[in-house]
């Protein structure tokens, strides 16, 4: 609790420019129906429970924060719908979204129309960030990042060691990115490329993609999609006899909520996550860790969601710290004031690095990146 202590008198002692009793608006864009609506609200959960905590512990600037969220349907014409409304009509200062690297990606001419920043929570695509897009700040890892952390200090944890490895990724901005970083990973350890098959996000029969990667004679089989789709690939692969490890991409696994949809299919196969609820210990800031857990709990949220959560949670700490940082609830304040945050969230520091073309730079965060294993019905350090 003495996070939320010292979070909420350094914001109260920040100066108020409009009326206590006007809120703070932060606008949210996510996938709350459709193909990958569980993640989606997880999401939104967490930030739902960190406006909670930030306004019990005074607010912002003398002020309440009021959380305006839409829902993007999961799909990308839905997505800048749900922008136009949040930047036209609602006038929110800063926004976080859009879960997916395609509506993301749909949404961020907007930002530019408007002037507004987005603090980027889940979307992976290198072209988020590589686009020139000033008003983007990503606190995720794009799968660059996710690979070479990947291939820094996880690769040589896999006994035995991969020797051939195949992929399986969602057809769209995010799997695909992800199959050209972690192919370009595998083979700069030498490791063999096996079959590389896509699936819409909607498919749910799997077999011919598993069927030509059990022929492969992989022995590690990279998925990246959402947990639903996720839940099948595991299911159908058991069914197949598919003999490769399975290991999932993108953080987005929710490996609790593979235990109790797949069953006994998700035994044996390993999860990257980017925040690890398990074993909040060894999370960079325990304690921030630690209270995000039990205000997640005290609202009765399901605990297989804490692994997409958090990044609503780091979401809002971001944006409520850069308003405080900026003085006022203004975009260009914000924005400015972004470049220079330090925040210390569930899934460590945040903090902004260049990238993208000279003069036209997005911010990018180096979050933290973990390897958990589902065994005996349990989640586990591999």
């Amino acid at each position: 609790m003495r996070t939320l202590i010292v979070l909420g008198i350094s914001l109260l002692s920040s100066v108020s420019y409009v009326h206590a009793s006007d809120p703070i608006k932060i606008g949210m864009s996510q996938p709350l129906t459709g193909d990958i609506a569980a993640a989606g609200t997880y999401v939104a959960n967490g930030a739902r429970v960190a406006v909670e905590v930030v306004n019990k512990s005074g607010g912002v600037l003398g002020r309440q924060i009021q959380l305006i969220l839409e829902d993007n349907k999961s799909n990308p014409k839905e997505a800048v719908a749900t922008a136009e409304k949040l930047l036209s009509g609602d006038k929110v200062p800063v926004i976080l979204g859009a879960w997916g690297s395609t509506l993301t990606l749909a949404i961020m001419p907007r930002l530019l129309e408007y002037k507004v920043p987005m603090v980027v929570e889940t979307a992976s695509s290198s072209k988020v960030t590589t686009s020139g897009n000033p008003w983007v700040f990503r606190i995720s890892p794009p799968s660059a990042i996710e690979a070479k952390a990947f291939g820094d200090t996880l690769f040589t944890k896999f006994t035995p060691a991969i020797k051939k490895a195949d992929m399986l990724v969602v057809n769209n901005d995010w799997g695909r990115g992800a199959s050209d970083e972690f192919t370009k990973l595998m083979r700069s350890k030498g490791v063999q490329i096996g079959a590389v098959e896509t699936m819409a996000p909607d498919a749910t029969d799997l077999s011919a993609q598993l069927a030509k990667i059990k022929q492969s004679g992989g022995d590690t089989l990279f998925v990246t999609t959402g947990i639903e789709q996720l839940t099948l690939v595991l299911k159908q692969a058991q069914e197949q006899r598919v003999p490769q490890r399975i290991v999932s991409t993108g953080g987005s696994s929710a490996p609790d909520q593979l235990i109790e949809q797949a069953g006994l299919a998700a035994n044996g196969s390993y999860h990257i996550v980017f925040f690890a609820p398990w074993f909040p210990e060894d999370a960079a800031h325990p304690e921030v860790a630690k209270t995000f857990i039990e205000a997640w709990k005290k609202k009765g949220y399901a605990a297989a969601g804490l692994t997409d959560g958090f990044r609503g949670y780091d979401g809002i700490l971001t944006a409520v710290q850069a308003i405080k940082d900026a003085g006022k609830a203004e975009p260009a304040a914000i924005r400015d004031a972004l470049w220079n945050v330090n925040v210390k969230g569930a899934n460590g520091d945040i903090k902004f690095e260049k990238a993208g073309p000279a003069g036209q730079e997005s911010g990018q965060s180096i979050p933290n990146i973990y390897v958990v294993q589902i065994k005996d019905g349990k989640v586990v350090k591999p």
